[in-house]
């Protein structure tokens, strides 16, 4: 599917599931170009895959290549990400420009939301969504991941938001832009690595069913934007948020010594976070990732059962 105007490739595979009605999980592409280091990046990436299938639903990673918004990649296209230099880190505001100029693009949130619901994909999965960065009052730095999240009718499963950010401020923006956050199997709001923050969510949903329902229930009552669908890391591999504060609050004040700001920021702060945990951060990502690829896969099931149900009972 594409044209001069409006450069769509979807998979073939994922076309036809999303012809059938079958459950597809978009995934976003930026793990590999960006996320990780190779050849951990493509290793996860493939792995992520696999647990979505595993669970019954199609994979579809997200990026822009030579101009086109690919829905659905090869293992080629995933090497090639991993491998090439000039991939930019695409965030919606940069959709059109690369694909104007026939670039390359990996996709954040922002921008796999966008292009899931060009594809029709109506559940995204990522590690975590980003939020309102700690000094916002000042810089006025927030992710437009949460913008994204008040326009787009995509349901997002994420292990929370990373400690690096506002969390508080997080969540009141997210309350503001009227975006609902679902805590699964929680009542308090994962921060990423770890399974607490000490903030509540808006409801708690303990099933894929119950989650899906609400998704559909949105939705079907013509409510515009996206769903927050927030998943803790498994406990075994959590950093207990104590020793996650302490580390972040370091690594903000070396980056504030060393003149780290701007879009270095966090880049630096997540690898000041690798070293300060002895590595423990990089594992406790690749875990939350599939554990988010499994309850994703499990929601996108229970949706597609559920439209199903009202198309059979019409």
């Amino acid at each position: 599917m594409s044209n001069e105007n409006h450069p769509l490739l979807v998979h073939p595979g994922v076309a036809e599931a999303l012809r059938e009605g079958a459950p597809v999980v978009a995934l976003e592409s930026t793990i590999i170009s960006h996320g990780m280091p190779y050849p951990h990046n493509v290793a996860t990436a493939r792995a992520v895959e696999e647990e979505v299938r595993r669970g019954g639903a199609h994979p579809a990673t997200i990026a822009i290549i030579g101009g086109m918004i690919c829905v659905g990649l090869s293992d080629e296209q995933l090497e090639f990400l991993a491998a090439c230099r000039e991939v930019s880190k695409a965030s919606r505001r940069d959709i059109a420009i690369l694909v104007s100029r026939g670039g390359h693009g990996s996709t954040t949130v922002s921008a796999t939301m966008c292009c899931a619901a060009m594809a029709g994909i109506s559940l995204f999965v990522t590690g975590g969504i980003g939020g309102v960065h700690r000094g916002a009052a000042m810089s006025f730095d927030i992710s437009a991941d949460l913008t994204e999240l008040s326009l787009t009718p995509v349901a997002v499963v994420c292990a929370g938001a990373k400690s690096i950010l506002d969390l508080p401020l997080t969540l009141e923006r997210l309350e503001t832009l009227g975006v609902p956050v679902i805590g699964f199997g929680t009542d308090e709001f994962p921060s990423f690595y770890s399974r607490t923050s000490g903030l509540p969510v808006d409801c708690r949903a303990d099933t894929a069913e119950e989650a899906a329902r609400i998704i559909k229930t949105q939705w079907d009552l013509g409510l515009r934007g996206g769903i927050v669908i927030a998943n803790p890391i498994p406990p075994e591999h959590e950093i207990p948020f104590g020793e996650l504060q302490d580390a972040t609050e370091k690594a903000l004040i070396e980056a504030s010594q060393g003149g780290v700001k701007g879009k270095q920021l966090t880049p630096y702060l997540l690898e000041r976070l690798h070293a300060l945990t002895g590595g423990r951060s990089l594992e406790a990502n690749k875990a939350l990732i599939l554990h988010n690829a499994a309850v994703g896969s499990a929601v996108a099931c229970a949706l597609s059962r559920l439209r199903k149900g009202d198309r059979h009972g019409a």
